[in-house]
Parts: structure tokens; C-alpha cells; sequence
């Protein structure tokens, strides 16, 4: 595990501000409805959940969006909402966070991805999910290429596929071409349909799940994940790759590198909703604003431990990062 002086990582924190980056993926609103559970229905081995409070939240690319402008680093959102009451909500919840909407495009053929998740005693009792998935008509496609090319300058292009409909083979493959053209660095948070789509990015960031499924790798051994990294860097042709855990934490993989394990630091996981979105955010923010890839992995795993210590999707802040990891570096003193 790298680690970081304060003055190192206060500089760190400096270059996020004159950072600015894109965010293009699946938009969602998060709700929450928190109770609790005293008894189990009696027409159905189901718990009854007595509601105490209800909240919303920005989920998906949105989560990302926050999570990016909390570190300190400027965002231009580029998604869909549909044409509903979902979708004005979202709308005006990243508008009051000041947030641009113009790239928020409506798309009447489908609802606004809404995930609604029951929570009781802090534990998720179920979700529901409003959404449908196909891909976006050619038209809208083209529209995020001409909002891409409006918001230069840019320093990053985050991609977060929710397999939602934002994404199809061409767009991506339009996008990253753009990228690679101007010299800016692409980074994905995958899921399965697309999943080797993706060629040619700067890092590429399965999860563990994924990453077994769609290369039909059982991940139960280091040797195992290892195997795993080298092929997806081999076949999609990036820059690195990026593989997490879990509890286990993350590995890095880079073309002619020895794998590099960043162990986890979530000292007490309550929720790990929205870490996937949190490690995207700032291994993005990081390396676009001049980190090195496992100086932004080792600041990405921080990031997602203190998520995972939350309840609900929660962003994190630049001044609680360097909190955590400031108080991290501080060695242990025993009493006398």
C-alpha cells in the first residue's frame, strides 16, 4: 500500500479542483424508504416493514457525478432521463447541486431508472426497480457525440454502463475513438453486455462477478485473478486494468507490471451500494489530474472504505479522504 505525506496529499486535493471531467452512463434516482421490522405479516412469511422516513438520492452515473464534483473536480453529466416525474426529480435534484443539465436528454420510449430499496435496522429487506433497457435510438446517440465535443476542454471521460440503454457498441466505440484522437483518457465501469467492447481505454474496471461471468473464470485464488487480469488486458488492449473484490480489496494490472494488490480498507462494511461508483469517481478524478494508476487505485480503495462504512449510496467528500488517510498514515501508539 502506497503511502501518502500530508503535503503530498493535500497537493493531490489541489490538482482535483483544476480538474474537469465527463461523466456518460446510466442516470438513476435512488429512493429509500428506512423503518423498521416488529413483526412478520400474516398473509405472507414476509416481514412488515413500519415506514419512519423516505429519501431520494442520485444513483448510477449520477452517484458519479456527485462523487466526482465532492472531490473538488469539475463535471459535465451527459444521460437519460425519461419523460415522467422521475425524471423531473432528477433533473432538479442535480440542478440544485448546480449541477449542468444540458446533457441530460429525455427519451420518451422509456421510464427513468428508479431503484426503490426498503431498509430495516440498516439492512436492505428488498429493492425494486422501474427501468427498461434498450438502447438509445441513433439519433440520441449522435446528440451525445455533439454534447461530448461542447464540453472540451476536458481532462477525463468517465463511462459508467449500468446496461440501462445509454450505451451501444457503436456509441462506445465512437466515443473512445474521439478519445483517443484528442489524447484523453477513457475510464469504464463496465457491465456484462458491452463488457469487450470496451477496447483500447485507459483503465477498465470490473468488478469481481463480472469479471468471472463473462470470462468464465471461477476468481477463488490469487493465481486465478491474476489470469483473469491478463486477459482482459490482452483482449480489450488497455492501458490497465482494474479488479475488485470486495473484501479483498482491488488488483491493478498494467501491460509488462506485476500485478499490484491494494488490500481493502473498510474497517466496518454496513452497505457497499454505490462503492463501484465511488472508486470509478476518484481513480478517474486522480489519474486525470496527474496520479499515477496505483496512486489513484490506492486512493480509489480509501474512497470505497469509507463508503461501504455508510448505509444507503452516500458520496465522499475530498476533505473526508484526506481525513481517512491522514489519520491512516499516523503510527499506532501504545500507552506507556
Amino acid at each position: 500500500m502506497i503511502q501518502f505525506s500530508p503535503e503530498k496529499l493535500k497537493l493531490i486535493l489541489d490538482r482535483f479542483q483544476e480538474t474537469s471531467l465527463v461523466v456518460i452512463g446510466d442516470f438513476m434516482l435512488d429512493r429509500y424508504v428506512w423503518g423498521k421490522v416488529s413483526r412478520i405479516s400474516p398473509e405472507a412469511p414476509v416481514p412488515v416493514v413500519e415506514v419512519e422516513s423516505e429519501s431520494v438520492r442520485l444513483g448510477g452515473a449520477a452517484n458519479v457525478v456527485l462523487n466526482v464534483s465532492k472531490l473538488g473536480a469539475s463535471v459535465f453529466p451527459i444521460g437519460l432521463v425519461g419523460k415522467d416525474a422521475a425524471g423531473e426529480e432528477l433533473v432538479q435534484i442535480l440542478q440544485d447541486q448546480g449541477f449542468s443539465t444540458e446533457g441530460l436528454l429525455t427519451d420518451e420510449s422509456r421510464p427513468t431508472t428508479v431503484k426503490s430499496r426498503i431498509i430495516a435496522h440498516d439492512q436492505h429487506v428488498v429493492r425494486a426497480d422501474w427501468e427498461q433497457n434498450h438502447p438509445a435510438e441513433k439519433k440520441i446517440q449522435d446528440h451525445v457525440l455533439d454534447l461530448l465535443k461542447r464540453s472540451a476542454p476536458v481532462h477525463g471521460i468517465v463511462l459508467e454502463d449500468y446496461n440501462k440503454g445509454m450505451f451501444s457498441a457503436e456509441l462506445i466505440h465512437r466515443i473512445i475513438e474521439y478519445a483517443n484522437e484528442r489524447y484523453i483518457p477513457v475510464y469504464v465501469d463496465p457491465k456484462y453486455d458491452h463488457f469487450f467492447d470496451y477496447q483500447n481505454v485507459t483503465v477498465f474496471k470490473p468488478n469481481r462477478k463480472e469479471t468471472s461471468e463473462r470470462l468464465n473464470i471461477s476468481l477463488k485464488n490469487e493465481e486465478d485473478v491474476n489470469r483473469a487480469g491478463n486477459l482482459l488486458l490482452e483482449n480489450l488492449h488497455c492501458q490497465a486494468v482494474l479488479i475488485t473484490l470486495g473484501e479483498r480489496g482491488m488488483v491493478l494490472f498494467q501491460k509488462d507490471e506485476s500485478p499490484k494488490h491494494v488490500e481493502t480498507k473498510a474497517v466496518k462494511v454496513h452497505d457497499v451500494s454505490g462503492a463501484g461508483d465511488t472508486v470509478i469517481a476518484t481513480m478517474a478524478v486522480a489519474n486525470a489530474s496527474g496520479c499515477t494508476l496505483i496512486e489513484s487505485a490506492t486512493l480509489a480503495n480509501y474512497a470505497a472504505g469509507i463508503v461501504c462504512g455508510e448505509v444507503g449510496v452516500v458520496p465522499i467528500s475530498g476533505s473526508r479522504l484526506y481525513e481517512v488517510m491522514l489519520d491512516d498514515s499516523k503510527p499506532e501508539h501504545t500507552p506507556s
